[in-house]
């Protein structure tokens, strides 16, 4: 093994590890949302999470007008609107179903991109598995799931798929994370009007220093990572590792949560797991022409976005 060949399997790796991490913070964040949404609610958490990102971004990048030609600053806003929704959606299932259920059934968002690009014979396999596992997951015989929480994570994940669209035109035009300079001071903005009169009230030094920590945790430490991770992996290799996300949701959630899963919704996360990677793998975005390099993605609750990495 010659030296070059050595120093692509040691930047993979290292590129690999990376991306786990950033996966881990922000399973991690989100269980310590948990206490968090106890406290000020899940429209509160999701706010205290947007408001400091967005405030760290502006501040650390501070955007310009010109930087945003055309439509692009309309993608931008709206790409912004859109991550408040999956935010404070997503908070609001985690409130009411286990992080490893609530992330699963989010994650159907990024699959479904996926498989509307995917090309071949086994498109519609990915799909049919991934709704085995939902079955399997919310466990619908029983008659004791959490409909208002599953309605609440199947409109977070329509807006992650919304979220990867937007965050491709707008990293297509783009330079580097000014994109996300923009769209996260506009989904704190969003969130603000949406919660804040509720959540001003019971604000207090201790919950803004949390919520700091917590925009640290999510998403600020991952999208650095994501970045460095995507200079050293493939488009594809990335998209394959954010299919596992569902899975280390489980593991954070019995971790962390004490979540213990039935045998059902832990078969569920695995059909799940096994249609994004598939998805993925048959779905590989076109590299688009343009003129400055795409920015990383940001992680709606979470996350990068599978297929997006090419293009935001």
């Amino acid at each position: 093994m010659n030296i070059s060949t050595t120093s692509r399997t040691t930047s993979a790796r290292t590129g690999t590890l990376m991306a786990l991490a950033s996966m881990s913070c922000v399973q991690l964040g989100l269980a310590v949302s948990v206490d968090l949404i106890g406290q000020v609610g899940a429209e509160g958490a999701a706010l205290l999470r947007l408001a400091w990102a967005g405030l760290i971004l502006l501040v650390a990048v501070r955007p310009r007008r010109r930087d945003f030609p055309g439509r692009t600053l309309g993608l931008t806003v709206a790409l912004g609107v859109v991550t408040a929704g999956l935010t404070m959606l997503f908070m609001a299932a985690v409130a009411r179903l286990p992080l490893g259920t609530a992330s699963a059934l989010e994650f159907l968002g990024p699959l479904g991109v996926a498989v509307a690009r995917s090309r071949g014979g086994r498109t519609l396999l990915w799909p049919a598995l991934a709704g085995v596992g939902v079955l399997l997951l919310t466990e619908p015989w029983h008659g004791g799931v959490d409909v208002v929480g599953v309605g609440f994570a199947l409109a977070a994940a329509g807006c992650w798929a919304s979220y990867i669209v937007l965050t491709q035109a707008v990293g297509d035009r783009v330079t580097g994370v000014h994109g996300l300079a923009v769209s996260l001071p506009v989904a704190g903005l969003v969130a603000a009007l949406v919660a804040g009169p509720a959540v001003a009230p019971v604000l207090t030094p201790r919950l803004l220093v949390v919520g700091l920590g917590l925009a640290l945790l999510l998403p600020v430490i991952p999208f650095s990572l994501e970045m460095l991770a995507l200079r050293r992996l493939t488009t594809a290799a990335f998209g394959t590792l954010m299919s596992l996300e569902p899975a280390i949701a489980l593991a954070a959630g019995l971790l962390l949560l004490h979540q213990v899963p039935g045998p059902w919704p832990l078969a569920g996360v695995v059909f799940v797991v096994v249609a994004g990677i598939g998805a993925e793998r048959t779905g590989a975005r076109q590299e688009p022409i343009a003129q400055h390099p795409a920015p990383t993605p940001l992680k709606g609750h979470s996350r990068v976005v599978e297929t997006s990495a090419a293009g935001g």
